[in-house]
């Protein structure tokens, strides 16, 4: 390179205005540009070369659709006294049920999971820990945010109440705020099973989780078939540890390499066709989360729809694994993936809280299309859209400061003791006030 390269170029002087500030002005978004890139570079530097990238991106993919689903398929109205309810847009538009096929993607989480804790659980071993430590270590990072978000909202109500916010907006927010979290509980049940999904891995193979759909199988037949009527009304609970265990123990049997291209295949193929007979033949509801008003629903607890779509799910992602690993070797858009992994919990714990706030400030407005009206008109809709920008940056900005819940605890001190009690104490009665039993 020649010394007249690195020359500065002599500026017109009709290019700028008088002052210069169109000048300083317009080199702002290059110089955000820049450190964004600078940014990227060093996040993709300090990747180690191990890195199983396609897990991350499947993991933050995943991540993603939890917050983009709940916002874009829940909603509010205000009742007569001026408080926020509960409503969704799939009870006016059916042909939202689609979208839910696409944002319901806890099937990738948990077969994410369960490669990840395999492998974990493998390093473990070879450093000669108990199961116990590597267990205590797993529930330890899923719990610290649940607590911290359970304890802040349970601080907030009385504050809150205060200051003008109905009770019946309180349980409304409440109830969203828990919705999330049930997954928390059944994931941590699910994580302590891992060592016993090891051994049925290495016996089964990838077949070690077609127990887990044939006895969601069987309870989805008792409780929709002709024996229906007599069933009792816990049956559908018996589906909810194999129905999210399922997609774990395909995670697990990924990870130990039980499963190749062929089985892969398998699942694509198999899951599409078993989705598509469930819908057209058995008359399985669309939509893959509960619908206001429907007898029926997918997700709580699983039906075998939801094991149907996870398995297709499940089997595109091991297929599309290596692009995804290729394709994530772009700084720019490894260093989203890095980010987004390392706040998942923040994400999962307080996105719900995010769009509450938004429409308890507009509560005290007045009707606001997209937020605080009833969803049940197209505009609505495209409002919610415009809307969900606002919601994404004030989940950054409560992220920022409730990332430190994700960060380990100081422990041994009686003024940390204290302080875990209280958070304990506060959680406690936060669930309480959601569950309604106060």
């Amino acid at each position: 390179m020649t010394s007249t390269a690195l020359a500065p170029r002599p500026v017109d002087p009709e290019s700028r205005s008088g002052s210069g500030s169109g000048s300083r002005s317009g080199s702002r978004p290059a110089k955000a540009l820049g450190a964004l890139r600078k940014t990227a570079t060093s996040i993709d530097a300090r990747t180690p070369d191990h890195r199983d990238r396609a897990i991350d991106g499947l993991r933050a993919l995943a991540l993603l659709a939890v917050p983009i689903g709940h916002w874009l398929l829940g909603g509010f109205r205000v009742d007569g006294e001026g408080a926020l309810r509960n409503a969704s847009p799939l009870s006016a538009f059916e042909f939202f049920a689609p979208m839910s096929w696409v944002l319901q993607m806890l099937g990738i989480f948990f077969l994410v999971g369960g490669y990840a804790s395999v492998l974990s659980y493998r390093r473990s071993l070879a450093r000669r820990e108990s199961s116990g430590r590597w267990l205590r270590g797993r529930v330890a990072r899923l719990g610290r945010p649940v607590l911290g978000v359970t304890a802040v909202w349970a601080a907030l109500i009385p504050v809150l109440y205060a200051l003008g916010v109905p009770g019946t907006t309180l349980h409304t927010g409440a109830t969203l705020v828990i919705q999330p979290l049930w997954f928390v509980g059944v994931y941590t049940v699910i994580t302590a099973l891992t060592p016993f999904c090891v051994r049925a891995a290495e016996r089964l193979g990838a077949w070690a989780a077609a127990p887990l759909l044939a006895s969601v199988a069987v309870v989805d037949f008792l409780r929709y078939g002709p024996f229906a009527e007599s069933m009792p009304s816990w049956l559908s609970m018996l589906n909810i540890l194999p129905g999210w265990m399922f997609a774990y123990q395909l995670g697990v049997s990924w990870g130990e390499k039980k499963i190749g291209k062929r089985g892969a295949w398998l699942l694509l193929v198999g899951g599409t066709a078993l989705f598509a007979a469930l819908l057209l033949a058995f008359h399985y509801p669309a939509s893959m989360v509960g619908v206001p008003g429907e007898a029926r629903t997918n997700s709580h607890p699983p039906s075998l729809l939801v094991l149907a779509l996870a398995a297709a799910q499940s089997g595109a992602a091991i297929l599309l694994r290596d692009r995804l690993g290729k394709l994530l070797r772009r700084p720019a858009l490894w260093a989203p993936v890095v980010i987004i992994n390392l706040s998942a919990m923040t994400i999962l714990c307080w996105h719900q809280t995010a769009m509450f706030g938004a429409a308890t400030l507009g509560s005290f407005i007045g009707p606001i299309g997209g937020l605080t009206t009833a969803p049940d008109t197209l505009g609505w809709i495209a409002a919610r859209i415009a809307w969900l920008p606002v919601f994404a940056a004030l989940l950054v900005l409560i992220g920022r400061w409730a990332r430190r819940f994700e960060a380990p605890w100081q422990a041994g001190s009686r003024a940390a003791n204290v302080r875990r009690a209280v958070a304990g104490l506060l959680a406690a009665s936060f669930a309480v006030f959601a569950l309604g039993l106060a």
